[in-house]
């Protein structure tokens, strides 16, 4: 069929609706799709499955409506912030309007994001660097928190000034080997990331009832608490990356002892909005949703084969952890109450944010700088939220700076 919506290139949708990757996020979906600009629009009918571009007609179970300068956005090389994705379009677009049963649409999230990456025209391939992990040491440690002791493992490489990297919600360490295996930071840092209790390689503890999990930020300071003192045992530079950033925001606030520099990565103000109900839902296949609604956050210029193994890890996260996260993360972390209390003299800081992060967008970070004296922010173009996983290669020029900044603020200090 003839294509009618803006921008929108015939012979790329029939290549789209082939992808190996599309028709595996399709599994088993019966749905009629409505993509639309005014009068203009198709269909993306679904029959088991299988994906067929259809003339409108009849009542869809969802339709995407916007104007044609937002689909000619959405269908650029680059879309601008806000157009990269579906759930960018769903979430923070004004311009566009999205109908249909919440239920249906979690269901057909993956193929929906898949779909529309497929449409823009791709971007010249840029191999990643390739990275030898075999440096990269694990083991599991005891990690002896206040509620008890938890089984924990840690990756660890190089040697040097200690740098404990923290995860993102419903993550794990894995999403920092690129570092981990980068010659020039082991050379003189030691690296050390560790999966979070109930996270990754962290089995939950043998007393747990199997019930919710949900994380505070009194639990969470107190996992990196003992962390830093009782396996690190030495004051470190502490990263966290979402999540991870608010964490390290509250831990230079509360535990300025235990550290000598701090690198806060996407960090918020606040994130309202990022808990969703169908992060874990019966009738949904967590995985697949789960790992798309977190590759809408990334930028459109990373690798896809980079985009891939960073939502990958979103996939295989356990029953309910990335929801449980999202208590501390969206519902009770407050950047205006913690910022004003962290002591840049003690603790130097890095705040970087990527330009199409819209969870902790650019301005968030801003803003953050501005309530911490000493504080320094720089936004990072051609990256989303994911920045040390969705393209590693590009992350390092702004991260080996920031890395150098904070060490070397503090060496000067001592």
């Amino acid at each position: 069929m003839q294509a009618s919506l803006p921008g929108l290139d015939p012979a790329r949708l029939a290549s789209a609706l082939a992808d190996p990757e599309l028709l595996a996020s399709g599994t088993g979906l019966t749905l009629r799709v409505r993509l639309m600009s005014g009068a203009e629009g198709l269909d993306i009918v679904l029959d088991a499955g299988l994906p067929q571009a259809q003339p409108m007609r009849g009542e869809a179970e969802i339709a995407l409506e916007a104007p044609a300068a937002t689909w000619l956005g959405v269908f650029a090389a680059l879309p601008p912030p806000g157009s990269q994705s579906f759930t960018a379009l769903q979430l923070k677009n004004p311009e566009a309007r999205l109908a249909g049963d919440p239920l249906r649409i979690a269901q057909a999230r993956a193929f929906l994001e898949r779909l529309l990456e497929l449409l823009r025209p791709a971007l010249p391939a840029v191999a990643p660097a390739p990275r030898d992990l075999s440096g990269i040491t694990g083991r599991y440690r005891t990690l002896r928190s206040e509620e008890g002791p938890f089984d924990i493992f840690v990756e660890e490489a190089g040697q040097g000034i200690p740098v404990v990297l923290l995860h993102t919600a419903g993550a794990d360490a894995r999403q920092y080997q690129a570092l981990l295996a980068d010659p020039a930071l082991t050379a003189r840092h030691r690296l050390i990331a560790f999966d979070a209790p109930f996270h990754g390689r962290s089995s939950p503890p043998l007393g747990w009832d199997g019930g919710a999990y949900r994380l505070t930020q009194a639990r969470y300071l107190d996992w990196v608490r003992a962390f830093l003192r009782d396996i690190v045992r030495e004051p470190a530079v502490l990263v966290g990356c979402s999540m991870g950033a608010a964490i390290t925001l509250v831990a230079a606030a509360e535990i300025p002892e235990l550290l000598r520099g701090a690198i806060a990565l996407e960090p918020p103000l606040r994130a309202p909005g990022r808990r969703n109900p169908f992060l874990a839902h019966a009738a949904v296949a967590t995985g697949l949703h789960n790992a798309a609604y977190v590759r809408g956050l990334m930028s459109p210029s990373s690798p896809e084969a980079q985009r891939r193994r960073a939502g990958w890890i979103y996939a295989q996260g356990g029953p309910g952890i990335y929801a449980g996260d999202l208590s501390f993360y969206s519902d009770e972390f407050d950047g205006s109450l913690i910022g004003p209390r962290i002591d840049t003299a003690r603790v130097p800081l890095q705040l970087l944010t990527g330009e199409y992060d819209y969870s902790a967008p650019p301005e968030q970070g801003e803003e953050l700088a501005r309530l911490i004296p000493g504080a320094v922010f720089r936004r990072m173009p051609g990256l989303g939220h994911f920045p040390m996983t969705e393209d590693p290669d590009h992350f390092l020029r702004y991260f080996r700076p920031a890395l150098e900044a904070v060490t070397t603020v503090r060496q000067s200090a001592d």
